[in-house]
């Protein structure tokens, strides 16, 4: 109790029954032991205790003077508080200390207060619950654009200084953590879950050129399988085949084949004797720059099919990152909802037990 401030009042209240009535007003700071775990969703239970602790039970009796309701009201009415707590009910509970020396008569007052939360639904869980959505619909940007990521880490940036900011707002934990400190973890574990994904799956995107084909348990576990749970079919791959030729060289050699043929005719019509060693025909200088362009242009083909292969490779990847992508999106989405809706459930039945 505080320094007595009030008025001296030398005067009681006797009545012909034998009662006396003292209207004395006192000033009384206590505590109360707050609960804290469904804040700003919590109905505290604050108790008052009035008795003597030097008169046993048989020579003073503590009883209730006004009902509950008369108090409550009357309370209400004079209540003044800083506009955060909501007086909700006031009960009254006779009880009786029992020591060894004996009995001591009490009355317990139960007051009810229940924190008006609008302010930190306000502060608190409407922004939070804004950046976590903005955050899910960041999986709409392409998944292997790197301004994607950054926009994730801004994005916890961000949360993280709007916690730093509101962190006076918060209660300081004791026994127990605060409901809404998980809500707060949660969000941002799931903000760097996101950025992770993100970052693995930009990884695939950008370096699949590095890889080697697609090992076949992946290729059936994830194209084949996951592709159709998350809605992502395969591509089917064309069959068909490119065929180079070279109608130069063809003509070229058929043109000798002709050209031989035909010397040997006329040397055995005409009689001649061919000689021993025949002399070699110069090369025509058109046909060598056509077999020059012949070998260039296998060469050409050859870097070609390596490169549709290679092109194959990548495209396989690609996918794999993209179903990836579409799979922890999902589970993204999935735990998200879990997650609020018990966090919500919490504080409904928390509330409810309360009150």
């Amino acid at each position: 109790m505080e320094e007595d401030t009030s008025p001296k009042t030398p005067y009681v209240y006797l009545y012909n029954t034998g009662h006396v009535y003292d209207d004395k007003p006192v000033r009384v700071v206590s505590s109360c032991r707050l609960v804290i775990y469904t804040f700003p969703f919590d109905i505290q239970n604050c108790s008052l205790t009035f008795g003597s602790y030097l008169h046993f039970a048989n020579d003073i009796r503590m009883i209730q003077g006004t009902t509950s309701e008369e108090i409550l009201e009357e309370s209400q009415d004079v209540l003044e508080t800083n506009g955060e707590w909501e007086l909700i009910g006031i009960s009254v509970a006779p009880y009786t200390l029992l020591l060894d020396e004996g009995s001591y008569s009490e009355i317990i007052y139960y007051i009810i207060l229940r924190r008006r939360p609008l302010l930190y639904v306000v502060n608190l869980l409407i922004p939070s619950c804004f950046l976590i959505t903005v955050d899910l619909f960041s999986f709409l940007l392409p998944p292997d654009s790197v301004d994607r990521s950054s926009f994730k880490m801004t994005l916890i940036l961000g949360y993280s200084v709007f916690l730093l900011i509101m962190n006076d707002l918060l209660p300081v934990p004791g026994d127990t953590t605060p409901l809404i400190n998980v809500f707060f973890s949660t969000s941002l574990a799931l903000m760097v879950a996101s950025l992770l994904e993100t970052l693995c799956v930009t990884n695939i995107q950008y370096s699949s050129r590095q890889y080697s084909a697609v090992p076949h348990w992946i290729d059936v576990l994830v194209l084949r399988y996951l592709a159709v749970v998350v809605c992502l079919p395969r591509k089917k791959n064309s069959n068909r085949t490119s065929f180079f030729s070279n109608p130069y060289t063809t003509e070229a050699a058929q043109n000798s084949s002709i050209t031989n043929i035909s010397a040997v005719h006329l040397q055995r019509v005409s009689g001649d004797t061919p000689p021993a060693k025949p002399q070699p025909t110069p090369l025509n200088p058109a046909l060598e720059e056509l077999r020059k362009l012949s070998r260039d242009l296998s060469a050409i083909r050859l870097q070609t099919d390596k490169h549709f292969t290679g092109s194959t490779t990548v495209e396989e990847w690609q996918m794999v990152g993209a179903v990836i992508d579409r799979l922890l999106f999902g589970l993204y989405i999935v735990f998200i909802a879990i997650s609020f809706i018990t966090i919500i459930c919490i504080w409904i039945l928390n509330n409810s037990t309360a009150a």
